[in-house]
């Protein structure tokens, strides 16, 4: 998992919870260099455990989003190195606008994709069609819409790489049952109060 200055913490955090649970997983955060990486000035930081020059290879290779990924789309560091662990993973994942990452780094052209519906365009300027559901599997990349959609992804990943019961005992462990207590998660369901409030700059 790349991490990188003004990464989405769910992002992150909301697949680690899952995939942690899968028989002999080592989860690995990459950054520049090792050492602390923050979601927000003085906010949450999560620890990178390796530089990406000291990662070659991973089975699974899980890129976030967040606002600091729109900095990132012409950053050679990052996106050399998301193609060279593309080109020896079993499974090639983003959450949220890390799909944009795996755009510019030329993994989705031609390829059915989602992302956080406001990054939409940017996403298809990238040659991928964009579909508004939640997790989108083609081949061995799997992309997931925003932000807590990772989780949905990294339970259906999970499926795959073991089996059904294995991902739903995690789901169980977890208690992931979604009540939301407003059905206001996506354009379509928003009030436009809400969306007024969104644009005004809440997130």
């Amino acid at each position: 998992m790349p991490l990188f200055d003004r990464f989405t913490a769910l992002d992150v955090v909301g697949p680690y919870e899952v995939l942690k649970f899968l028989p002999e997983a080592e989860i690995v955060f990459v950054a520049t260099r090792p050492g602390t990486v923050r979601d927000a000035p003085k906010s949450l930081a999560l620890t990178a455990d390796a530089a990406f020059t000291e990662v070659d290879s991973c089975d699974v290779l899980l890129v976030p989003g967040g606002p600091g990924a729109r900095a990132l789309l012409d950053d050679d560091e990052l996106l050399g190195w998301i193609r060279r662990m593309d080109e020896g993973s079993t499974w090639t994942t983003s959450v949220c606008t890390g799909s944009l990452l795996l755009g510019a780094a030329g993994l989705l052209a031609g390829l059915s994709a989602t992302t956080h519906w406001g990054a939409v365009e940017v996403l298809e300027s990238f040659g991928a069609g964009y579909t508004a559901e939640r997790v989108v599997f083609q081949g061995k990349i799997v992309t997931a819409a925003g932000v807590s959609s990772g989780i949905d992804m990294a339970l259906a990943l999970a499926a795959r790489i073991t089996d059904q019961t294995t991902a739903e005992a995690i789901q169980l462990a977890i208690e992931y049952d979604p009540q939301p207590p407003f059905d206001a998660g996506s354009p379509a369901k928003a009030s436009q109060d809400a969306k007024d409030l969104l644009a005004k700059g809440i997130r």
